[in-house]
């Protein structure tokens, strides 16, 4: 029996040079967003692969027409409004800035970077999952080793989990999918599939561009651009016979964890 892949990406602001000390412009970090984007959406078109995109309103803003246009066939959710700063009311606006570009409603939210926040105010914005939650433990950012592996409700919300291996908990994100070797991460990616019936993966489309001119470590930006690409259609080739592709708003729907 088949189980179902969620593909995720979060569709953001090229900011992470930020976090090295390396100046990057506004325009420029919309540039490469949207140039991975453009590399991106053409090899889910040729799967036919519906994908949840959990997308800034401020790149929403910047090309209302291209997330529209998206919107048709992807579900859009909400990474708030900035992708490198953030309040309370951002989960409203965000939300609300999203539905008025896409004329539906956005149930999901993912935080940047998966930050911490508070679920009183992800239940009072109106969103009905949140998809923050990494269970496992990446030094500098997390150690969510005590939470649920797979979907839970908890303080009154939904809550998604990205993937981690039965064993170990190792992440199943973007930079295990650049790091790993990539029959390592496939095996990893079976395993979860077998075990909890789904995988919830993410990424990011600026990975899809060529991003080697920038200062960041090289578990960071490589592989990068056409090799990554290659890499994720390899991986859609090689769980498409153990899986059907859906968003996370269709899994959740089918699964009866949401209502129609």
């Amino acid at each position: 029996m088949k189980g179902y892949t969620m593909l995720t990406f979060d569709v953001e602001e090229f900011d992470i040079p930020l976090e090295y000390k390396q100046h990057i412009g506004m325009d420029e970090q919309m540039s490469v967003g949207m140039d991975g984007l453009k590399q991106l959406i053409p090899l889910l078109t040729t799967y036919n692969i519906h994908s949840t995109l959990f997308t800034t309103a401020n790149f929403a803003q910047t090309f209302p027409n291209v997330i529209k246009d998206l919107s048709e066939k992807h579900e859009i959710a909400s990474h708030t409004f900035y992708h490198s700063s953030f309040n309370n009311v951002d989960l409203l606006n965000s939300k609300e800035a999203l539905e008025k570009i896409i004329q539906k409603k956005v149930t999901g939210l993912r935080m940047p970077r998966m930050r911490k926040v508070e679920m009183s105010e992800v239940v009072k914005a109106g969103y009905l999952y949140d998809s923050s939650i990494n269970p496992t433990f990446l030094p500098g950012r997390y150690n969510n080793f005590h939470l649920p592996r797979t979907i839970y409700h908890a303080e009154g919300m939904l809550r998604v989990p990205a993937s981690v291996s039965p064993n170990f908990r190792f992440p199943l994100f973007w930079l295990g999918f650049k790091n790993y070797p990539y029959s390592f991460f496939k095996k990893l990616c079976l395993q979860t599939l077998k075990k909890d019936g789904y995988l919830s993966l993410y990424f990011h489309p600026w990975e899809f561009t060529d991003i080697s001119k920038y200062k960041l470590p090289g578990y960071v930006k490589k592989p990068d651009s056409h090799l990554l690409l290659l890499r994720l259609e390899k991986l859609i080739n090689d769980l498409s016979p153990h899986s059907e592709f859906v968003t996370i708003q269709d899994y959740l729907l089918l699964k009866k964890y949401l209502n129609n």
